[in-house]
C-alpha cells in the first residue's frame, strides 16, 4: 500500500486529503475530504492531473499602448502539456481589438482546448 497526501483545490475548505494506492497504483480509498468534490479531486489528480494555465500575449495595433493580453486556458489541460501551451503561447501575437473570450490560439498543443481572452484590448 501506498499513501499520498492532498490540499484540496476543489472548494474553499482546503481539506487534508489521504489517498491509500494499491500495489497495483489503482486507488482504493480517498479520506479526508468533507464534500464530494474533494473525492473528485484527489482522484483526478492521482490519475490524470490538469491544470487552467493562465499568461499574457503580446498585442499589436492598441490604441491604449496596451503590450499584451491576459489569458488562459478555457478548460484544464494534462499536466505535462502545461510546458508546450507554454511554448506556443510565446511566439504568438494578436492583432487589436481583443475582446473577452475571443480565441487566441486553437487547440493549444494539440490538447482540444482553446486559449481565449480575459481581458478587453483596444
Amino acid at each position: 500500500m501506498t499513501y499520498k497526501e492532498l490540499t484540496c483545490i476543489g472548494c474553499p475548505m482546503g481539506c487534508e486529503i489521504e489517498v491509500t494506492l494499491n500495489d497495483d497504483g489503482r486507488i482504493t480509498s480517498v479520506k479526508g475530504n468533507t464534500c464530494r468534490r474533494g473525492d473528485v479531486y484527489a482522484r483526478k489528480e492521482i490519475e490524470a492531473p490538469r491544470r487552467i494555465v493562465t499568461t499574457t500575449v503580446k498585442v499589436t495595433g492598441s490604441v491604449e499602448g496596451a503590450a499584451c493580453v491576459s489569458c488562459k486556458t478555457m478548460t484544464d489541460i494534462p499536466k505535462d502539456k502545461i510546458f508546450d501551451v507554454i511554448s506556443e503561447l510565446k511566439d504568438t501575437t494578436c492583432q487589436c481589438p481583443v475582446k473577452i473570450g475571443d480565441v487566441i490560439l486553437s487547440n493549444a498543443a494539440g490538447t482540444g482546448v482553446d486559449v481565449i481572452a480575459t481581458s478587453n484590448v483596444i
